[in-house]
């Protein structure tokens, strides 16, 4: 499963089981004001994981970039200058993410 599509899954998550948790406590089910909590508390631990991974590999692929992009100048390697650009710029819309 990519990032995006965890990050949305776990944001369904925790809002289905904060609305199950609501619900009970208003309600008075206890079980599935737990259950809910319970859901909600893994989602966003879920959630924070991959924005934790998410943001690594941003770092890396900047640094990939620059790298890239100062070896590709060294050479004079164009292509290899415009592909560290691109490494750069996925990482910085990842860390942003």
């Amino acid at each position: 499963m990519s990032n995006v599509t965890e990050k949305i899954a776990n944001s369904a998550n925790s809002y289905i089981g904060g609305a199950k948790q609501t619900v009970g406590e208003k309600l008075g089910y206890p079980e599935l004001a737990a259950s809910g909590a319970e859901q909600k508390a893994q989602a966003d631990a879920k959630a924070a994981a991959a924005t934790a991974k998410m943001h690594t590999e941003g770092a890396g692929h900047q640094v990939q970039g620059q790298v890239e992009q100062k070896v590709g100048a060294v050479l004079g390697d164009t292509t290899m200058q415009a592909r560290g650009h691109a490494h750069e710029v996925r990482g910085n819309i990842e860390r942003e993410v």
